[in-house]
């Protein structure tokens, strides 16, 4: 008996030992360890996903669409859940009809299903109603106008696996939007299910871009580039069209001719330096004439077409014409003709220093601020207080020695045609947000004044004498008149750095010739056949004209275009006479034409501005700018700091940071 007894009160301490075991093991991990507990179950009950945001849509000018993503839909099909299985392999054979045989093998063997795709919404519209199926939305960038302009728009981060490009970079944090988050539910397999009402956090779409482009245009500068490289097989070719009132590029097209024979697009209109040639001649009769170092009588000898330079040590060099004249050239003949001789004659009347300054001042050397990743700046030879008449001087004169880009080219060429106002170029003509609120406008935005407005219209007249009947670019003349000059520039092997007998055809000009609207420029590296600027440019030119006149919607106001050709005015002494035109507006004052003085001038405060807007700031006092430090950062300091002064084209160097400063 004492032994059963002795057994019991065993038993019952051990129920208590191993109650009060149980009881203090539960404390524990409900007082102790109760939130880690909580969090380990939920983390694998529910599982978090990413909610995409819709990507902005970049528009035309006329807001056709370009780039835009559209939601499509990715298809999970769980076994367990399927309840009728005919009728789902039926719907899905009649609306998928890929994989169906996967899918029925996959379902009949109890495994679950996935099909990638994407897949449009009236796919999946019947698929979405039966049970077992489930639809994750994701967006792809789609472009309706196929390849039309896709160097300039690119490609986003992740789209088809490739590297963001293009303006998809440049404007990501624009573009993209904010993505959302959800909470799914999880089994012990794994599988997720959509739990209602458990979204954390809205998906915020990203805005909206309109590009200054015209799409119309855009066609028209491929098309004609793509026919000049079956027909004549260049090396590359750039055209680009640029409305001189605001600015903005309506079209940019480039080819290029890769080892192998392929021809791809690509961006070079911002990025490739080339030398002008011919069609800079019109910068150094801008400077010669702004200074007032040739008027309308001003005549040198023609040499008939060829010259030899004195050099020191009794040597020569030889400067020739591709079009020999005899007598004595004027200024304006000198542009008419094209004539080497007769520009580097006139331009041993400037200093160094003066004629680098007004190639700086149009906007060579030095990236335009467009809005586009990866813009070059082209190449100006530095220290011009060492340049040598017969060599840098008469270089440059002819549009050798320097390099500049395609949307330099163009911008410079607004600038004459804006009565000497450079511009900067752009891109980006708005953007807004989904509910329509215009977050952004582009508005005209001043560089500096090159020349004045005499001048400007001075130079007009002789790109008129150059495009007339007796001039270069007479093939470029259609309806309304065209203004513009030729370029044949000898090519630069970049391995013997010797000129080799390869050239390229060119050509810059206004339209129309009255209150020009566009600015075009052509160049065309390497042409099979014929190779001159007014054989192979000016047609090219005349041509894409001719079909934006008779375009459906472009730029261009068809009401303002003359029904026949300007009036090419005389070589004589009237050809220096401006013709009186109306003067451009502009969203900011601007003053006379800078004087190139030596006195000295107070350096602006520009600290914690942009780099850029800092540059176009210390330009317009009459300063060079040279920087140190992030191209695209904030100004942290300038040498010499602000308020000390300057001489007149001295430089100011710009020290940056890639953040504001605190």
């Amino acid at each position: 008996m004492a032994n059963v007894d002795a057994r019991i009160k065993a038993i019952q301490a051990m129920l208590v030992v191993g109650g009060l075991a149980v009881l203090a093991r539960a404390g524990y991990l409900q007082l102790y360890r109760g939130g880690e507990m909580r969090h380990l179950a939920e983390s694998r009950r529910t599982v978090s996903r990413a909610l995409p945001a819709q990507r902005g849509v970049i528009y035309d000018r006329g807001e056709t669409a370009l780039a835009q993503s559209l939601e499509r839909y990715r298809i999970d099909v769980s076994a367990k859940q399927v309840k009728d299985l005919a009728a789902l392999l039926r719907v899905y054979r009649a609306d998928i009809g890929s994989r169906t045989e996967q899918l029925r093998s996959r379902l009949a063997a109890g495994r679950d299903f996935y099909a990638h795709g994407p897949f449009t919404a009236g796919q999946v519209r019947r698929l979405r109603a039966l049970d077992g199926v489930t639809l994750t939305p994701v967006y792809r960038r789609e472009y309706p106008s196929g390849p039309l302009a896709r160097p300039l728009i690119g490609t986003p981060a992740g789209d088809s696996g490739t590297v963001a490009s293009g303006l998809e970079r440049f404007l990501d944090s624009i573009l993209a939007g904010r993505p959302g988050e959800a909470t799914l539910l999880r089994d012990r397999q794994g599988r997720t299910y959509e739990s209602p009402g458990r979204i954390l956090r809205e998906p915020v779409p990203g805005h909206d871009v309109i590009l200054t482009i015209d799409k119309e245009l855009q066609e028209i500068a491929e098309g004609a580039l793509a026919a000049v490289f079956r027909d004549a097989t260049p090396d590359r070719g750039d055209i680009v069209f640029l409305d001189p009132r605001r600015g903005e590029v309506l079209a940019a097209a480039s080819l290029e001719r890769r080892p192998g024979g392929a021809v791809a697009a690509s961006a070079s209109y911002f990025q490739l330096a080339f030398e002008p040639g011919s069609t800079a001649k019109p910068f150094t009769a801008a400077a010669l004439l702004e200074l007032g170092r040739v008027d309308a009588e001003a005549a040198v000898s023609a040499e008939n077409g060829s010259w030899k330079m004195p050099m020191p040590g009794g040597r020569f060099r030889t400067i020739e014409d591709d079009h020999p004249e005899e007598g004595r050239l004027t200024l304006a003949r000198a542009v008419q003709v094209s004539s080497n001789i007769g520009l580097v004659k006139f331009a041993t009347r400037l200093q160094p220093a003066e004629h680098y300054d007004f190639l700086r001042a149009f906007g060579f050397g030095a990236p335009t601020g467009v809005d586009f990743s990866g813009e070059g700046g082209g190449v100006l030879p530095a220290l011009p207080h060492r340049w040598r008449a017969w060599e840098q001087t008469a270089s440059v004169a002819m549009g050798y020695a320097f390099m500049v880009t395609p949307i330099q080219l163009a911008a410079a060429y607004g600038a004459l045609a804006n009565d000497g106002v450079l511009l900067a170029p752009a891109v980006v003509k708005e953007i807004r947000g989904k509910d329509g609120t215009v977050l952004y406008r582009h508005e005209p935005m001043v560089v500096r004044r090159v020349v004045s407005p005499e001048t400007a219209a001075t130079i007009r007249r002789y790109l008129a004498l150059s495009a007339s009947d007796s001039g270069t670019g007479r093939r470029a003349q259609v309806k309304g008149g065209v203004l513009g000059k030729t370029g044949t520039a000898r090519l630069l092997d970049q391995e013997t750095k010797r000129y080799v007998d390869r050239r390229a055809a060119s050509f810059a000009g206004l339209y129309p010739a009255k209150d020009p609207q566009l600015v075009v420029t052509v160049r065309i590296e390497n042409p099979k056949g014929d190779y001159y600027g007014g054989l192979v440019a000016a047609p090219l030119v005349a041509r894409m004209l001719r079909q934006a006149i008779g375009a459906r919607r472009t730029a261009l106001d068809r009401a303002k275009i003359a029904d026949d050709r300007v009036a090419a005015p005389s070589s004589g002494p009237s050809a220096g006479k401006p013709t009186p035109r109306r003067a451009v507006r502009v969203p900011l004052p601007i003053g006379a034409a800078p004087t190139r003085s030596a006195g000295p001038l107070e350096v602006p405060d520009v600290l914690g501005q942009g780099t850029r807007n800092a540059a176009r700031v210390l330009h317009a006092r009459g300063f060079r700018v040279r920087l140190d430090g992030a191209a695209s950062g904030f100004v942290s300091a300038t040498v010499p700091a602000a308020g000390e002064s300057l001489v007149a084209g001295r430089t100011v160097v710009i020290v940056s940071r890639k953040d504001p400063a605190p």
